[in-house]
């Protein structure tokens, strides 16, 4: 900002302003405050205008009340009337005895008569809350009168029986009583409530059993249950429900109950109840899924007793499955003839009938579980000749028919998730038809082989079409995609992952749960062929040409999962015709490499195929299984490793494997060397890091050539601490001079060569082990001409040295700056 002023005079004059605008602005403040002071006296407070926008009125604003006066009157009105009541308790029950029959009734008589009075007078003057609060206290001394009249005028009445007719008497006068006044909300939800108690008290009172019981609140429940559609009032309604939930809930469970034991009793019983959940369904739109849910549990129920009582006991949970199958089916079909309730009745319906049927699968499990996990516990030798096949004893062998009805009944949903379904049970049902029927070894194998093949049919079967794309139409045109970056050369890797992205479609669902029960069965087929030599080669060479057809036939994913799967079964012959030649451990591992080098062929001969890397991957697995068997034997160790690294090598050849291939083979060199020279017990050092030391460092020159600036520290650095360092230990340890001579040498070519190319790490790794290669070699003699010295010399001299470095200590540190920027300098 430009002005003419000087500063100085400039700033005198923003000050004056400033002093000038606080004057001001304290006369305003003081003249409001005046003025909402005359505002105040003359208005009352909720008239005072507002203030201006960011300013407060009149001071600090008054608490907010934490309550409202309704709800003070409420909680006043409720603490007075339990206090109420509380008294007429305690005179009731207490204070009774001490006056005669003519005062205990005119007291209770006029007490009752004002406390249903007053309510009138209360409501004309416009006080229904204590108008609610006298009329509940009201009530509660007509229950205290009904108890007075039985205590003093029948006391020989049992007491159910009255409690029975007493809830009818008064459920009828509060009802009356809330009719008459209709602007109370107590008397009619109260009345209501008194009703749920006559006809199951009369009929414990005239000593019926659990059914009469049962249908006494049946019947409660069916009286609740209109007062819920017909009746107005919320409250009643909401009570009526109450009641009749729980009311036709008990009858229900009773019912339920009595199925299992008698039947035909709770037949009848069952029925009302669906009949009645039904009719809510229908009316109610709100609960209608919830009641044709249970009303479907019901019908089964009564459905599946009838039958449980003829049918024999292995027959039971099928008649159950049997019945809640029919239930959904007929569901089903009730959609195509009327639509009741919106669809919530027949999905209610369905769900209900599929709940059952599914309660009758997780039953049938079992023997499912058994066939297909227990051929993994083995409980003999392999190839012992002895069977150890899955058996189930005492369980029925109706399971497998529950899975077929299952299987069946989701079989005709035109749904994915049916047929998923409807797939998995068929499988269940194959796989567990040899621990039902307790099949034959034989049979056993040979059906697990069916079951495994099937599954891999389904597997490469294409799968249905979208949904929303019709049958016989035809896809529009793809739209355009960015590049796929695994169709680079180095973008080999990803390829596996691409193929399982473009497999989470809809369609592939299917395919791949039939390829995973596939695979279940054909482990459990393996496991149970080793049993006899002739049934693993032959339960192998089966698996190995399924899966192989999986591979060439199938589609994304499940083609690297059959490529994986055929390539350890391949490994799995190797090894069973490795073990029948008589070789042992160590020399199946030798057999064993076959493999990868078969699968590295294989690879070179898909090329750039996804599949080649699930094949080359899985050879390299069963490679290192096959190096772990013959670590017990080190010379055939080393063999091992030398024909794992021809291999590597060989896979190295080609361009889109030489990344990781040449690392692999260069490792696998090393360690055959030194598993090699472990083996002639050679024990110098040299001979282990030289094999590292060299190539490292033919490596760093390859690469200092493509990128001069890189660090000699990453070319050099690695291959040189890979000899020098493991040797200097040894030097210091070794009492011959050969080594330490030699060592020497080699530390100072290394510093001289590290000094005339001014490479950083050659020259500070070379110089380093010279100079404590030589330490080492004058350490003796310097121990000896210390001996021969006068000790106070030692002292003096560190004196000397001490007094030297203080009193060039500047020039020191400038030295010292000086060499740290040559070497910095130096690459």
């Amino acid at each position: 900002m430009e002005s003419s002023l000087p500063p100085a005079e400039e700033l005198l004059l923003v000050d004056r302003e400033l002093a000038r605008l606080d004057a001001r602005r304290a006369q305003l403040l003081l003249r409001r405050d005046w003025l909402l002071r005359v505002l105040n006296a003359q208005r009352p407070a909720a008239q005072v205008p507002p203030a201006h926008a960011g300013a407060p009125v009149g001071g600090p604003a008054s608490p907010r009340p934490e309550a409202t006066p309704r709800s003070t009157q409420n909680v006043l009105l409720t603490l007075g009337g339990v206090l109420l009541t509380v008294a007429a308790l305690v005179f009731t029950l207490v204070s009774w005895g001490s006056m005669g029959i003519g005062g205990r009734s005119a007291v209770l008589a006029a007490v009752t008569s004002a406390a249903l009075s007053a309510p009138v007078v209360l409501l004309r003057r416009g006080l229904r809350s204590t108008a609610e609060s006298v009329a509940a206290l009201g009530l509660v001394l007509t229950m205290l009168d009904a108890y007075a009249l039985h205590r003093v005028a029948l006391p020989d009445t049992g007491g159910l029986a009255y409690a029975a007719v007493a809830s009818a008497v008064l459920a009828g006068v509060w009802a009356a009583y809330g009719s008459a006044l209709g602007r109370l909300r107590i008397p009619l939800p109260a009345a209501v409530a008194a009703a749920q108690l006559p006809l199951p008290l009369g009929v414990l009172a005239a000593g019926g059993g659990v059914v009469p019981f049962a249908w006494a609140a049946l019947a409660t429940a069916v009286l609740d249950l209109v007062a819920v559609l017909w009746a107005r009032p919320l409250p009643v309604r909401v009570t009526a429900g109450v009641g009749a939930a729980g009311l036709g809930g008990w009858a229900l469970l009773t019912g339920l109950f009595l199925s299992f034991a008698t039947p035909l009793r709770a037949t009848p019983l069952l029925l009302v109840c669906a009949a009645m959940l039904l009719f809510l369904a229908v009316r109610h739109r709100g609960s209608a899924l919830a009641s044709a849910v249970v009303a479907g549990v019901a019908v089964v129920a009564t459905a599946g007793g009838l039958l449980r009582a003829v049918a024999p006991e292995a027959w039971e949970v099928p008649g159950y499955a049997v019945c809640g199958a029919a239930l959904a089916a007929g569901a089903w079909w009730a959609a195509g003839v009327r639509n009741l309730s919106g669809g919530a009745v027949r999905n209610g319906l369905a769900v209900a009938g599929g709940g059952v049927l599914g309660l009758a699968v997780a039953w049938a499990v079992p023997p499912v579980a058994a066939g297909a996990l227990g051929p993994l516990a083995r409980r003999t030798a392999v190839w012992s000749g002895e069977h150890s096949a899955p058996v189930l004893t005492g369980y029925p062998a109706t399971a497998p028919l529950v899975l077929l009805l299952a299987a069946a009944a989701l079989a005709v949903v035109p749904r994915l998730w049916a047929r998923c379904g409807a797939l998995v049970l068929g499988w269940a049902v194959l796989t567990a038809l040899p621990v039902s029927l307790d099949l034959p070894y034989a049979a056993t194998l040979a059906l697990m082989l069916v079951t495994a093949a099937a599954a891999s049919v389904l597997a490469v079967r294409p799968g249905p079409p979208a949904r929303g794309l019709k049958p016989g139409a035809r896809p529009g045109p793809a739209p355009a995609q960015a590049p796929d970056p695994s169709l680079s050369p180095s973008g080999w890797a990803l390829r596996p992952v691409a193929a399982v992205a473009r497999d989470v479609e809809p369609t592939a669902v299917l395919g791949w749960l039939a390829f995973a029960c596939g695979l279940t069965s054909a482990g459990g087929a393996v496991a149970l062929g080793l049993d006899a030599r002739g049934a693993t080669f032959g339960v192998l060479g089966v698996l190995a040409v399924l899966f192989g057809a999986v591979a060439v036939a199938g589609e994304g994913a499940r083609r690297l999962v059959g490529a994986c799967a055929a390539v350890l079964t391949v490994a799995g012959l190797v090894g069973a015709g490795a073990a029948a030649a008589g070789f042992g451990v160590v020399l199946s591992g030798l057999v064993l490499l076959a493999v990868p080098a078969g699968t590295a062929a294989a690879g070179a001969w898909l090329r750039r195929r996804p599949v080649a890397v699930a094949v080359e991957a899985t050879g390299a697995a069963v490679g290192l299984c096959a190096l772990l068997l013959t670590v017990g034997r080190p010379a055939l160790l080393a063999l091992a490793l030398a024909l794992g690294g021809v291999v590597a090598a060989a896979t190295a050849v080609r361009p889109e494997r030489r990344p990781v291939a040449s690392w692999v083979a260069a490792g696998l060199f090393l360690l055959a060397t030194w598993v090699r020279l472990a083996v002639w017990e050679v024990t110098a050092p040299e001979a282990y890091t030289l094999p590292v030391t060299v190539p490292a460092l033919v490596v760093g020159v390859l690469r200092r050539r493509r990128d001069p600036e890189a660090s000699s520290w990453t070319a050099y650095g690695p291959g040189l601490a890979a000899t020098l360092v493991p040797s200097l230990f040894a030097a210091w340890v070794d009492p011959h001079w050969t080594r330490p001579l030699l060592l020497g040498a080699a530390a100072l070519g290394v510093t001289l060569l590290g000094a005339r190319f001014r490479l950083q790490a050659p020259l500070l790794l070379g110089g380093a082990v010279l100079a404590l290669d030589g330490l080492h070699e004058l350490a003796p003699y310097v121990v000896q001409a210390v001996g021969a010295l006068p000790r106070w010399l030692p002292p003096a001299l560190a004196g000397l040295l001490l007094l030297a470095v203080g009193a060039t200590y500047e020039q020191r540190l400038r030295d010292a700056r000086r060499l740290r920027e040559r070497l910095g300098r130096l690459r």
